[in-house]
């Protein structure tokens, strides 16, 4: 799927806890404060569907749900996003701003639980209608760091342990170095307001923003 307007797709990834959804609220009061008409999703979840199997994904018992399964959910959530939500809003020529995407999948369900990767891909493909992001910010922390800020409110993801983040960390950057034309690696540990300068930083410098 490619859109023939100026709309773009920007995702924001990274581990639980590293302050992604954050930069990706930030991003979105500037562009809509500029003038640019932008939309903000976030996953898994988004539309009243998806929403259901966030709830199922993020708060049932953890021993009952194989990693599959897990994986199928995710990207079952993200097709109904896409196709209702997503690709209309790209269609009439908005941003949209994603707090997290496809590459989720592949660095959570893959690196985290040791899914094969190429299988993910290609399932991301049917469940995204190939879309891409046109533009991924990677906000990088340690998982020590990121379990620090999380403290005690962790859902069933969040809270399957440090071991489980750092699989995950790897994979993304594996991800980065093999989707370096999009990826943008931020350091996580910088003050909010520098780190949204980045951003704007690179949006300009590829010319998304004046």
């Amino acid at each position: 799927m490619s859109s023939s307007n100026n709309a773009k797709f920007i995702t924001f990834e990274g581990i639980d806890g590293c302050g992604k959804s954050t930069q990706a609220k930030l991003l979105l009061e500037y562009m809509n404060k500029s003038g640019v008409e932008t939309i903000l999703v976030r996953e898994p979840g988004g539309t009243n569907i998806s929403e259901s199997i966030r709830e199922i994904l993020l708060h049932s018992s953890s021993g009952q749900m194989g990693d599959r399964t897990e994986s199928l959910l995710m990207t079952a959530s993200r097709a109904q996003l896409t196709q209702e939500v997503i690709i209309p809003n790209m269609e009439q020529g908005k941003f949209v701003i994603a707090d997290r995407y496809s590459d989720s999948t592949l660095a959570y369900q893959g690196g985290g639980r040791n899914l094969d990767i190429e299988w993910l891909n290609e399932l991301n493909n049917y469940a995204t209608f190939t879309l891409l992001p046109d533009i991924t910010f990677f906000v990088d922390i340690q998982p020590e760091e990121a379990l620090r800020r999380l403290d005690n409110n962790k859902d069933r993801i969040e809270g399957i342990g440090i071991e489980f983040q750092t699989r995950i960390r790897k994979t993304y950057h594996e991800l980065a170095e093999r989707f370096n034309d999009r990826y943008v690696i931020l350091d996580g540990y910088g003050e909010k307001g520098d780190i949204h300068q980045k951003v704007l930083n690179e949006m300009r410098r590829r010319k998304f923003v004046s």
